[in-house]
């Protein structure tokens, strides 16, 4: 296995590390519950009263996320060296795991 050492870039991957890591903590901590996607989707599939809005709010920022870094960089190439079946079946398994 070869490792591209051009594209290493490990202090943004510690800074987004980092940032994910004080994000999930804040999330905890004001509101006493973890952030997990499959968790925040499947509690939209059964919503309760008062429990829908940030919900939401949470998938709304991951959509948007990409979308405002593109207003200032270039997104990143991505490569997957997989067919969707595999990607689709790889997501339910991790999704229905962690549930």
């Amino acid at each position: 296995m070869a490792f591209d050492w051009i594209h290493f870039t490990p202090w943004t991957a510690l800074a987004g590390g980092l940032l994910i890591g004080l994000a999930a903590a804040a999330f905890v901590l004001f509101n006493g519950r973890i952030a997990g996607i499959s968790g925040v989707l499947g509690g939209l599939l059964r919503p309760a009263q008062g429990d829908i809005a940030w919900r939401v709010a949470f998938l709304a920022g991951l959509i948007a996320a990409p979308l405002v870094y593109a207003l200032f960089a270039p997104l990143p190439q991505v490569r997957i060296d997989a067919g969707n079946r595999a990607l689709v079946a790889a997501g339910l398994l991790v999704g229905l795991g962690t549930r």
